[in-house]
């Protein structure tokens, strides 16, 4: 019989949890999106032939937000908590960063402060995947989709502000 070792099953146990944990925060910020939705608003509001259909956004998400819960889980598993408190606080501000778009943007129609704080969101994610990198490669890889599609979203939030004035 091939049974694992209990000290092995527990390590494999608290592996997954741990990952579960991270995946619930990293898709905690969509709650925003849910406070805040797209709305009578946006859909009122003039767009470039660029701007994607909106079925886009919801498998893109979820994507990044899966990655980005992979790369937090990844880096945490380098010391935890306490040995990786820089890049985990890089992590937990975008994070911020990223739930506060939805209602700046759509809750609060003001893509004018939108495009302010994704330049700020875009260099808090900048700057975590270079933390998380250097501490687990494939974490700052991880984080390369995030960092491109969050550079679209900037650029159509910049669109879309010059085009609604």
């Amino acid at each position: 019989m091939n049974a694992v070792p209990i000290p092995a099953a527990i390590d494999r146990l608290k592996g997954v949890l741990s990952l579960a944990g991270w995946l619930l925060v990293a898709f905690l910020p969509a709650l925003s999106g849910a406070i805040a939705p797209p709305g009578e608003w946006y859909r009122t509001l003039a767009k470039p032939a660029w701007n994607p259909p909106g079925w886009v956004f919801g498998p893109a998400w979820t994507f990044l937000y899966a990655s980005m819960g992979v790369a937090a889980w990844l880096v945490w598993g380098r010391g935890g908590l306490r040995a990786r408190r820089r890049e985990l606080g890089w992590f937990m501000g975008q994070w911020i960063l990223n739930a506060l778009w939805s209602p700046l943007f759509f809750g609060l129609h003001q893509p004018g402060w939108a495009f302010a704080e994704i330049l700020l969101l875009w260099s808090a994610i900048a700057v975590t995947g270079l933390h998380f990198g250097r501490v687990h490669p494939v974490a700052g890889i991880l984080f390369l989709p995030y960092l491109a599609w969050v550079t679209f979203a900037a650029i159509l939030n910049l669109a879309l502000w010059r085009m609604n004035p």
